[in-house]
């Protein structure tokens, strides 16, 4: 069963939070980091992308680099910056987007559940994103970025978290992003114990975003584990920082597609191959409204997004088109019968002739965040066809990982992010 349990919390001093809370450092190009990190010097990110302190050109991946990682991070819990709670304890981790509430559990997951499997994974990792993170963490003797897990609802566990959310919060803030973030701290033993005895019920976990930082997470602690032969299974190095959220309040956007060529085709030729598997249907109005939040969506703009499974919308030449596969082509497979899988198979790869969607440099990747009027700004600069899609569900996360499976790369796309810094978990050198 899962084994889940407190821990003693590095965090943003008093009024600092906001300040320092960073979104993930793999959402940043170099660029887009060192800006970041020079418009605010106690940004998080300063120390998740260390390579931001020194010139232009630096070798992000050179050992001095980390090194300075970790200077930092001991600098700013000497100046105050940061704080290390005296004992250890569990955090309540809100964050509101567009009206809507999620309420996560800040504690420590076990490298031996991700070993065993209890912890699933959907997703297949590169190493050359991991060793950066392996060196990172190992650098800091330190997880500064929580891996965002997801369980199946627990009523019990629900009502622990909001009594907690009763309390004073440690940080309420709205970043730049108009995400609301909140949370709070839980010390008291009795509750301590209620969440642990909790989780030793649940019999699966479920990675839903930080495939990457799980799995260097678990790397550098099986390497403390060759360097401290004589360990004991309680040091810290045997667990990673996460935050836990119950399947019903997560929302995974779509992660959209877009192609540089039609593959030597002509628009005609191209749409007929298409109906070859799929209805065709050109809908009205050539242009499609700019990204909007969810809850503010006309019904003109949402005619331009899938309504449901097997279903696509295409920007093709200033114009939308709804696809649908025929009925026949719908797969149960939980691989196969994914929405990303579907294209792929259906299109992308008979049509476009991408083969492999991980490797294929004419297919792009566009986050479901972004909009619609991004997949029309990729068309106009770049791209010759771009699809939006249906987004995945949690549920056929969950069925992937159940199955021991892999799904496609970038099948979701979770919203919101969670900030680092925040929350940081220290292990032992």
């Amino acid at each position: 069963m899962a084994v889940i349990k407190p821990f003693q919390c590095i965090r943003p001093a008093a009024g600092l939070a906001d300040r320092i809370a960073a979104l993930p450092y793999d959402v940043y190009s170099r660029k887009e980091a060192r800006a970041e990190a020079k418009k605010e010097p106690l940004s998080f990110l300063n120390i998740d992308r260390p390579e931001t302190q020194f010139e232009e050109g630096q070798d992000m991946y050179a050992p001095r680099v980390y090194e300075k990682a970790a200077q930092m991070l001991n600098q700013w819990l000497s100046e105050g910056k940061l704080v290390r709670e005296k004992r250890p304890g569990y955090y309540v981790y809100e964050l509101t987007m567009e009206g809507r509430t999620q309420t996560g559990l800040t504690a420590c997951a076990s490298i031996d559940d991700y070993l065993s499997g209890v912890i699933k994974e959907h997703e297949k990792t590169r190493e050359d994103k991991e060793l950066d993170r392996i060196r990172h963490v190992d650098a800091c003797s330190a997880q500064t970025g929580p891996i965002y897990l997801a369980y199946r609802k627990d009523p019990r566990l629900q009502s622990l978290l909001e009594g907690t959310k009763r309390q004073a919060p440690l940080f309420d803030f709205t970043s730049e992003d108009g995400i609301t973030h909140r949370g709070w701290e839980i010390l008291d033993p009795s509750i301590l114990e209620q969440i642990e005895g909790i989780f030793r019920e649940i019999r699966e976990i479920y990675i839903a975003d930080g495939h990457h930082r799980a799995a260097s997470a678990v790397k550098v602690g099986l390497k403390r584990r060759e360097e401290h032969p004589d360990y004991d299974g309680t040091e810290e190095f045997n667990y990673f920082l996460s935050v836990l959220f119950p399947d019903e309040e997560l929302k995974i956007l779509p992660y959209n597609r877009a192609v540089k060529d039609l593959n030597g085709l002509q628009v005609p030729e191209f749409l007929e191959k298409i109906r070859e598997r799929w209805s065709v249907e050109r809908l009205p109005e050539a242009k499609a409204a700019p990204q909007v939040p969810e809850t503010e969506r006309s019904g003109k703009e949402e005619g331009y997004v899938p309504v449901k499974k097997g279903q696509v919308t295409m920007y093709l030449e200033k114009q939308w088109y709804r696809l649908t596969l025929r009925q026949e082509y719908i797969s149960a497979d939980p691989v196969g019968g994914l929405d990303v899988s579907l294209l792929q198979d259906h299109l992308l790869s008979p049509v476009l002739g991408i083969g492999d969607p991980r490797k294929d440099q004419r297919l792009v990747f566009v986050g479901g965040i972004r909009g619609l009027s991004e997949l029309e700004r990729r068309t106009e600069q770049d791209c010759a066809v771009a699809f939006a899609m249906y987004p995945t569900s949690i549920q056929e996360l969950f069925a992937v990982a159940d199955a021991g499976r892999l799904m496609p790369p970038k099948s979701t796309w979770f919203e919101p992010k969670l900030r680092s810094g925040l929350f940081i978990h220290e292990i032992e050198r």
